[in-house]
């Protein structure tokens, strides 16, 4: 019943994240806005001050590996641009298909790992893996965001 719960709050969640980028992809981007969500999501460490959650060290990298592996995959779509002078990130239809496919994956995942991981801990796996995805992806952004921005600003420059 836990595993169907949170697996039908990891599609609302999902669905969110899509308005959310579709939305963002009408607004300039910043770096504040690239930085943020890793750091607020952080604050979701604090459950491992519970026991139930704690997991142990090959649970944590298997985690922390697959996140970043899934982070590829974010990476690759998402590129900004610069419009009306501006820069934003790029509309990619390729992201909702991958960001779906993450989705169900991940839904698969914890409904086989439910069988044999506590729920806690399958819990604390999750958010690590989770953790492990934005992290490195929102980094590429901020990456690419300031070698664009610098590119801007340096056409900018030439211009005037």
């Amino acid at each position: 019943m836990i595993t169907i719960a949170s697996s039908i709050i990891a599609v609302v969640m999902a669905v969110i994240v899509l308005f959310i980028r579709m939305k963002s992809a009408k607004k300039p981007a910043t770096a504040k806005k690239i930085i943020l969500p890793p750091l607020f999501m952080s604050t979701g460490a604090l459950m491992f001050l519970h026991p139930l959650f704690r997991v142990t060290a090959a649970e944590f990298f298997e985690a922390l590996f697959v996140g970043m592996f899934f982070s590829i995959f974010l990476i690759k779509t998402s590129k900004f641009e610069i419009r009306d002078n501006e820069i934003y990130l790029k509309r990619s239809k390729a992201f909702a298909f991958i960001l779906i496919g993450l989705l169900i994956i991940r839904i698969i995942m914890k409904s086989y790992l439910s069988n044999s991981i506590d729920v806690g801990e399958l819990s604390g796996m999750f958010w690590i893996l989770a953790f492990g995805m934005i992290v490195p992806w929102r980094i590429a952004m901020y990456r690419s965001f300031q070698k664009i921005h610098k590119q801007h600003i340096a056409s900018t420059n030439i211009r005037t």
